[in-house]
């Protein structure tokens, strides 16, 4: 008789960096360790966000135990206000994490009686066979953590997002002694944070930034404006101490930034005196080198604090000179663009700007080559797998486990969607599920394909041209020669003599003296077949063509 296998399927965050989701199933029972989403890129025009797509797990809804959640990142969290309404199971996350899910689910309106679930920094807990404990991880927000799973074929690590700060602000470290007594006990297989495997040395610790931080604000002589991401929990922490220090009050601006300014503070992560939290109406009169601002916007986001007051479009806000503004974020790749042209604004209305390539006011949250291998070596896992990162990043990450002794063959560099089964002696790929790209467009989730995305591709590369054809009702013979309105195709002035022609073209297409109507289907696939070719011709575009039909 075959024993039974445990299942690892990757439905998200493999071979690209965001919404992370990984389901591991045995018999009857399946975990689903995180939910998140990811920003859509340049192609996927008037997209909102990018979510995995469910509908393994909704085949398998009777089988799922729980959802585990490593951390409140939106990579991690942000697909939770979609899923949960199709799925009524338990949430297992940290104190913190959990405050800004429920944040999340109420802003969505999908609070439909979520069960939400705390469990502590080395807490446990047993969702069918699997038993996990959670361990506390060094990340760029508090209340990280990664998974110890005991299951029936052996014991697996995931890292979560993780990095080897010895000294965070926070104070809690990634829990080393704990991963060196597993790896001392044998650990099967070990999933492990792959988004930085390019960078060889360390991760700076956040002491840096404290330091910098407090060196900007001392020399300062206006107003500070400090941006970063409004997770960045322990980055918000050292903008208090340093306005402590030298007698500055902080306003909180932006909705997002305050909601998690608020539950930082109501569950004790964040730790601000009384009184260096300022309210609005009490900017009026404040001494300029009194104040700092801690505002999002650090990814030149359009609706975004930061870029409105870049952009002289902030209700509230405007940028003064000998304002100071601190970027404390790196560019997400493909927002480059976006972050410098708000820099180039902020300059040109004459703050002076510190961001990562002038000064060390930011280091990420995840753990560079050397910090991944000693991950590697404390563990000591019979197996692994490279996740969370771009298909470059696993396999560099692949190379450098092979680089500390681990064979060759017992590394597995998966892409979403693959089935690894995994037995105390081997693992392989055996198949593939459904796992592409959700798009969430405004209040649509999912309605979008790649045909809609395709035609926005064309209408914003070669524009639209509309093509009205009035007939006879009795006759179903053409009256007048048809009207042509053009946008976003050519210059109607500049290209009239072109548009004239093809209105004549069409006439001569429809109009060979038929008696009986002809088929409608038939005329609009002629008209676009003639069109298509002549404006081809012509200009070397090909718009969209949408012939209309008016009976007259």
């Amino acid at each position: 008789m075959t024993k039974p296998r445990l299942k690892i399927i990757p439905l998200g965050g493999l071979s690209e960096i965001g919404k992370n989701m990984m389901v591991m199933e045995y018999e009857n029972d399946i975990i689903v360790i995180d939910a998140g989403l990811m920003f859509p890129g340049a192609e996927t025009l008037g997209i909102d966000l990018v979510i995995p797509d469910f509908s393994y797990l909704l085949e398998k809804q009777e089988k799922i135990r729980g959802i585990i959640i490593t951390h409140g990142h939106e990579d991690h969290v942000g697909a939770l206000p979609y899923l949960l309404p199709q799925l009524n199971v338990p949430v297992y996350s940290t104190k913190l994490t959990q405050g800004l899910i429920s944040v999340k689910l109420k802003q969505r309106r999908a609070h439909s009686g979520a069960e939400l679930e705390v469990v502590p920094p080395g807490g446990r807990i047993t969702l069918g066979k699997f038993r996990i404990e959670v361990f506390p991880v060094c990340h760029s927000i508090p209340d990280s953590v990664g998974l110890i799973i005991y299951t029936p074929v052996g014991t697996i690590v995931h890292s979560g997002d993780f990095k080897l700060d010895y000294t965070p602000v926070d104070g809690k470290p990634t829990d080393l002694s704990r991963l060196a007594q597993l790896g001392a006990q044998g650990v099967l297989l070990l999933l492990s944070d792959s988004t930085y495997s390019e960078l060889p040395g360390y991760t700076p610790s956040e002491r840096v930034v404290g330091e910098a931080l407090d060196h900007i604000m001392a020399e300062a002589s206006g107003r500070v404006i400090v941006t970063t991401f409004s997770s960045l929990v322990s980055r918000i922490q050292q903008v208090i101490d340093a306005a402590v220090k030298y007698q500055r009050r902080v306003f909180v601006v932006g909705r997002s930034m305050s909601d998690t300014v608020r539950i930082a503070l109501e569950l004790g992560y964040l730790n601000a005196p009384e009184g260096i939290l300022a309210r609005f109406d009490e900017l009026r009169g404040m001494p300029r080198n009194k104040i700092v601002f801690v505002t999002t916007g650090s990814q030149g986001e359009p609706t975004s604090a930061l870029v409105r007051m870049a952009n002289r479009d902030h209700r509230q806000l405007h940028i003064l000179s000998g304002d100071t503004v601190i970027i404390s974020a790196t560019p997400i790749p493909g927002n480059e663009a976006l972050v410098n042209r708000t820099v180039d604004n902020l300059f040109k209305q004459g703050a002076q700007v510190f961001y990562d390539r002038v000064a060390q006011v930011h280091v990420h949250g995840h753990g560079s080559q050397e910090e991944l291998k000693l991950l590697l070596n404390l563990v000591k896992p019979r197996f692994f797998m490279p996740i969370h990162g771009e298909f470059r990043h696993l396999t560099l990450h692949a190379k450098l486990a092979e680089s500390v002794g681990i064979l060759k063959d017992n590394i597995f560099v998966l892409e979403d969607g693959d089935i690894f089964e995994l037995t105390p002696w081997a693992g392989k790929v055996t198949g593939k599920v459904s796992a592409g790209n959700v798009y969430v467009d405004g209040l649509s989730v999912g309605d979008i394909g790649s045909v809609v995305l395709r035609d926005r591709k064309m209408l914003s590369r070669d524009g639209i041209v509309m093509v009205i054809i009035a007939i006879n009702r009795q006759t179903g013979k053409l009256v007048g020669r048809p009207d042509i309105v053009s946008r976003g195709f050519v210059d109607t002035k500049e290209s009239r003599d072109m548009i004239e022609e093809s209105r004549n073209l069409v006439a001569r297409t429809l109009d060979h003296g038929r008696d009986r109507p002809a088929d409608w289907g038939f005329i609009s696939t002629k008209v676009r077949d003639v069109l298509h070719k002549f404006y081809y011709d012509q200009t070397k575009r090909r718009p969209m063509i949408l012939p209309f039909m008016v009976k007259v």
